[in-house]
């Protein structure tokens, strides 16, 4: 009974549309990988800078923490924008099978978010320790 049932797509009767969202999709993704080449970018200069300043243990420890949280806030962001690829995807399919990928994605992003924002926390503790 239900392997006869097929979702509506969007590709079946807005084909135009649905080859504009694919497009799109990999528009947002590859906007995402570019957000985070500049988050690791961005965190190896600040590493870089840090070891070879010649400054102490304690202001190359606090440099280091820093580009650790920027480098966790770029992953959020980027995370954040695959979501929303994913969701768009999902539109396009219109299947039970990608929903439950969407879920499953979401799912273990939302759980990479919230144990880089504790990490972030927990940076940010050892900072106002010193």
């Amino acid at each position: 009974m239900f392997d006869t049932h097929r979702a509506i797509a969007i590709g079946d009767h807005l084909p135009l549309l649905a080859g504009w969202l694919g497009w799109a999709v990999l528009v947002i993704e590859l906007f995402a990988v570019v957000i985070l080449f500049v988050g690791l970018a961005r965190f190896a200069k600040g590493y870089l800078s840090s070891e070879f300043a010649g400054s102490d243990m304690v202001a190359r420890t606090t440099r280091a923490n820093l580009g650790r949280i920027v480098l966790a806030r770029y992953i959020l962001m980027a995370l954040e924008v695959f979501i929303v690829a994913d969701i768009l995807m999902t539109l396009l399919s219109a299947s039970l099978e990608s929903l439950l990928f969407l879920a499953l994605l979401v799912l273990i992003r939302s759980v990479i978010s919230y144990f880089l924002e504790h990490e972030i926390q927990q940076i940010r503790n050892e900072e106002n320790d010193l």
